[in-house]
């Protein structure tokens, strides 16, 4: 089994959203403008501070105004470019360490409350049975509507073992309470076990700093289960929201002997940069099949789009999220951090994914249960968020897809699949060619 190193570090590069700016920065931008309607604007928001300060009906605190004006600008560029304080960021560096407290839950800001991208593996979210799409409205009985997402993110957050209870929409049907205890969440972004006699699993269900290293290690151990007898491997992407760049390059290369992985490109021509794998592939190039479905986002999509652009893998399930941009971390002194969108990332053939995402080569979709029959299990995708930057290869967008995995293995269609082809087993989608491009979750035919 060889072990790769050496890979260039892309720095710290997120996949994210969050941001902060001081305002000496703002006022400086605009003073250095020649353009004369923007000395107009930053009079008129001048004015308009004053006045607030001045006549308000409560003595404002200023500190939040000036924070929700740099967020409110940031927001206002893509869904992902936003202001951190400098609490939010050192919580954020916490986080892509791979440690934090709280619920364990991805969230986005959509249309004024807050909606799911994702719960983590074990923890409180993901035992209490929120998913995917779910829209929270109330905290603790006070309405999201009005906060900004950090601070809901931060009303989420508490002392470990405090009791929190989160009303939520689903279906756009009427609200109900959802009761969870704060845990401390240790994400454990990689997990593995054997499948059968002779295939190896490895699930990432975070892209954060351990990511890397964790395969590799799962990928040994598993080749040394299986005495290098192993007929393949499966990676699980399945409703990973992504997270680190330079994980997702590296993770990528772990399967690769050579070739682009991704390369980036920012507002200029000459702002691209290309990364590429390094020699030796820890799979001795045994077969691959990669797991995607509506909730795979950003590094999770770099990796399936490099891996089908490259031949090395079968890509099963629904289509992935289609978040195509690279968010870098700004730091700003003592005063937190912007997350700003700078550029927008393409697969090897030269494909962004951006509001499409990446179509598997066999769409498999998870039947539902009872339970769930007629609800909607799936993700909007990065078209369905406002604001949203447009794919820059044209086309049309794509739409969400299923986000919905067992948790009962024997009942993975997506798995089965896998496993089949694996071991030569002939595999088709399930889905009728009628609702191809719009598959029904519920819609199934049987699978060889």
């Amino acid at each position: 089994m060889k072990v790769k190193t050496g890979l260039k570090n892309a720095g710290l590069v997120a996949l994210g959203a969050v941001s902060a700016i001081a305002v000496a920065q703002v006022v400086n931008l605009a003073t250095a403008a020649t353009n004369g309607d923007n000395y107009k604007l930053l009079n008129l928001f001048g004015e308009v501070y004053d006045r607030v300060r001045s006549d308000y009906v409560e003595k404002p605190d200023e500190q939040k105004m000036m924070e929700a004006a740099i967020n409110g600008m940031l927001m206002s560029l893509d869904p992902h470019s936003s202001y951190m304080n400098a609490k939010d960021f050192a919580e954020m560096n916490i986080k892509t360490k791979g440690e934090f407290g709280g619920l364990g839950i991805e969230v986005t800001m959509e249309n004024g409350v807050i909606k799911v991208v994702s719960p983590y593996d074990d923890t409180p979210a993901k035992k209490a049975g929120l998913l995917a799409n779910d829209l929270i409205v109330k905290i603790d009985g006070k309405d999201v509507q009005g906060m900004t997402l950090n601070e809901a993110v931060d009303k989420m957050r508490g002392p470990v073992g405090s009791p929190i209870t989160v009303s939520v929409v689903r279906d756009k049907k009427d609200p109900f309470d959802v009761k969870m205890v704060r845990d401390t969440i240790k994400i454990e972004s990689v997990k593995s076990s054997q499948e059968g006699d002779d295939v190896g699993y490895v699930r990432i269900s975070t892209f954060n700093e351990q990511a890397d290293s964790g395969l590799q290690k799962a990928i040994t151990e598993l080749d040394k289960k299986m005495d290098g007898k192993e007929k393949g491997f499966i990676l699980d992407l399945r409703n990973d929201p992504g997270g680190l760049l330079q994980q997702a390059i590296a993770v990528s290369d772990v399967f690769m002997e050579k070739g682009e992985v991704v390369s980036t490109r920012g507002r200029n021509p000459d702002q691209v940069e290309r990364y590429s794998a390094t020699k030796g592939d820890l799979t001795n190039g045994k077969p691959l099949v990669v797991l995607i479905n509506g909730g795979s986002a950003s590094a999770s999509e770099i990796v399936a789009g490099a891996l089908q652009d490259q031949k090395r893998a079968t890509l099963i399930g629904t289509r992935s999220f289609g978040k195509g941009s690279v968010q870098t971390i700004i730091p700003l002194g003592n005063e937190g951090a912007m997350r700003l969108t700078t550029q927008r990332y393409f697969t090897p053939s030269g494909r962004s994914i951006q509001a499409k995402g990446i179509d598997p080569d066999i769409v498999i979709e998870e039947p539902l249960p009872p339970e769930l029959q007629g609800k909607n299990v799936s993700t909007e995708g990065e078209q369905g968020l406002n604001g949203h930057l447009a794919n820059p290869n044209g086309g049309q967008e794509g739409g969400g897809s299923s986000a919905y995995v067992p948790e009962d293995k024997t009942k993975d269609e997506q798995l089965k699949a896998a496993i089949a082809l694996l071991h030569g087993e002939k595999v088709v989608t399930n889905v009728k060619p009628a609702d191809a491009k719009a598959p029904d979750a519920g819609d199934t035919k049987s699978s060889n």
